[in-house]
């Protein structure tokens, strides 16, 4: 497995690579678990070669003692993804990846500032700046993304479809701990009662897709599934959304089309989300 530090590294790496195949690329702040790792598979049963890239984006954190606290494990994170059969991994530093002098930003307009956008302005500027960064860098066949983040996966896909970039978004579903937790990098930041009251999410989750079998509204759910948790002393519920699947817009009445269940709930300082889509009854 290559490993490059400078874009002119990545840029003669990269060119070697596409000689023999296609690419399709993993990118993500390192700190990795299973959940990447469903990506990384994803990926090398689509693509000749599959690439990552380890980069904790500053640009989308609301505040430094967040940025300064995301878990770096980067010997770690080379020695999983060198496991998985990954082929090259771009590991730039923060002067390598923004000009001093930078001053663009992409925004998908809507997408950023509604729902976790509300609740963490700016972050989806942040996301989508070093998403079109990255693509521009590696110009992949494919890139792949977790269901978990869904409405960064949305910003994504707008991103790409407004602005004519020629990749193709892939999404893997997400990857849960036994309990169903939704796999993420902050879960190891949870105190130990946290991280056992956290559960509820998904289990919240998967009543509002029964609900939602039985003839609920969105509203009933959203407020069913509020009730639920908030219960739990441990839980601070910021939101709970239920939205259509496609565009995040917001439902009105019954549930007739796919959709999403949006959660956004603080254990100890850790915010946590999971965003669950809603599946067909079976017969």
């Amino acid at each position: 497995m290559q490993i490059c530090y400078t874009k002119d590294e990545l840029r003669v790496a990269l060119a070697d690579l596409r000689r023999s195949g296609d690419i399709g690329l993993v990118p993500t702040m390192g700190h990795l678990h299973a959940g990447h790792m469903a990506l990384v598979s994803k990926a090398r049963s689509d693509t000749t070669h599959v690439v990552a890239s380890i980069f904790v984006n500053p640009i989308q954190f609301g505040s430094q003692e967040d940025l300064v606290n995301y878990p770096r494990t980067l010997e770690h994170d080379l020695d999983m993804l060198r496991a998985a059969g990954v082929a090259l991994v771009f590991v730039p530093n923060t002067q390598t990846m923004f000009h001093e002098e930078a001053q663009t930003i992409i925004e998908t307009t809507a997408l950023s500032t509604m729902l976790m956008g509300s609740l963490r302005p700016g972050h989806f500027k942040g996301v989508a700046t070093i998403v079109m960064k990255l693509f521009n860098l590696f110009q992949p066949d494919r890139a792949y993304f977790g269901e978990k983040d869904y409405q960064q996966l949305a910003v994504i896909r707008t991103m790409v479809r407004d602005l004519d970039v020629p990749v193709d978004i892939v999404s893997v579903a997400t990857v849960r701990e036994p309990d169903g937790l939704a796999m993420s990098s902050r879960n190891s930041r949870l105190s130990k009662p946290s991280r056992a009251a956290a559960a509820i999410l998904f289990h919240a989750c998967k009543m509002g897709e029964t609900m939602a079998h039985e003839g609920a509204t969105a509203d009933e759910i959203s407020r069913q599934i509020f009730e639920v948790i908030s219960e739990n002393p441990l839980a601070d519920v910021q939101s709970v959304d239920v939205r259509h699947a496609d565009t995040l817009e917001e439902y009105e009445g019954l549930i007739t089309a796919p959709a999403v269940i949006l959660l956004a709930v603080r254990f100890d300082p850790v915010l946590l989300i999971d965003q669950y889509v809603i599946k067909q009854k079976q017969d």
